[in-house]
């Protein structure tokens, strides 16, 4: 059986994996290209954030009776995450790729240290108070990635 853990950080890399192609696409002088890649990552990390949102993270508040721990801390770094989003889309669409890049690297790091604390405490946090209905939640958050 898949865990939380496994399959969420699954999905940490494919988004990483649409990041770079943004990134290469960049690099080799293609900007519509980054930009669609950019749009897929974009597309890719708020269907992620949603499928934590709306299903992990009540899951596991609703199974540990805490609200106010990590799901909060996540949601704080999700909305961060949203707004570097949003202004490396304008970057990137007003063709200013100098900013891009600095947005992008800032993108980078907190995505990485984010990741990090998903990965290594909540997630198996998860796993462990969440064990039974593990097979059901999964397939909900699947659905979620896939919309």
């Amino acid at each position: 059986m898949t865990t939380i853990r496994d399959f969420l950080t699954d999905d940490h890399r494919r988004c990483d994996d649409l990041l770079a192609a943004a990134e290469q696409a960049l690099a080799a002088g293609k900007p519509a290209d980054a930009a669609l890649a950019l749009g897929a990552f974009r597309d890719a990390m708020l269907a992620h954030f949603a499928a934590e949102e709306e299903t992990l993270f009540p899951a596991f508040e609703l199974a540990t009776g805490m609200s106010g721990g990590p799901t909060q801390v996540m949601r704080m770094e999700h909305s961060q995450i949203r707004m570097l989003l949003d202004d490396a889309v304008d970057a990137l669409q007003a063709g200013n790729s100098e900013d891009y890049q600095g947005i992008a690297e800032t993108l980078v790091i907190m995505m990485q240290q984010h990741n990090m604390k998903e990965e290594n405490i909540l997630y198996p946090m998860c796993d462990q108070h969440l064990a039974a209905d593990g097979p059901a939640l999964l397939e909900r958050i699947s659905g979620k990635l896939a919309a």
